[in-house]
């Protein structure tokens, strides 16, 4: 069952330094886009994937293809992808024991969050943090 409680998401929001966010864009207008910029304002460091743009810089950082290419281990993998492109990526947290799994509002997939969550990693599903920080309460994280 994913950790969409208030208490467990504040946990994650509280703990968590790094941030593999899958799905990235380039055009400022995207959903993706706004939630790395307000995430890094939040003081995350926050690495975009993206395969179609990789080798480029977005807000800052290397997009990388995968989370296999990924320069440093990560806290969280955030997931901005249709729920039926989520299953690889969701394997691939897995397999890079990535502690936490986040999908974005309307990214479902019960099937994947619960091989996610029986191989020992916790799982937010269709849950935004940039609407989640203000609503908890959470304070930017220090430098």
């Amino acid at each position: 069952m994913p950790s969409n409680s208030p208490e467990q998401m504040r946990v994650i929001l509280e703990s968590i330094r790094t941030i593999a966010l899958v799905g990235a864009s380039e055009k400022t207008n995207r959903p993706s886009h706004e939630v790395m910029e307000f995430m890094q304002k939040q003081g995350y460091r926050v690495i975009p994937v993206n395969p179609r743009i990789a080798g480029k810089t977005l807000l800052g950082e290397t997009v990388y293809a995968d989370l296999a290419s990924l320069p440093e281990p990560v806290d969280m993998v955030e997931l901005f992808l249709a729920p039926e492109r989520t299953d690889a990526i969701i394997d691939e947290a897995v397999d890079l024991h990535i502690p936490v799994l986040w999908m974005q509002i309307g990214v479902i997939n019960e099937n994947g969050a619960a091989r996610a969550e029986a191989a020992g990693l916790t799982v937010v599903m269709d849950r935004c943090p940039k609407q989640e920080i203000p609503r908890l309460g959470i304070s930017p994280v220090p430098a």
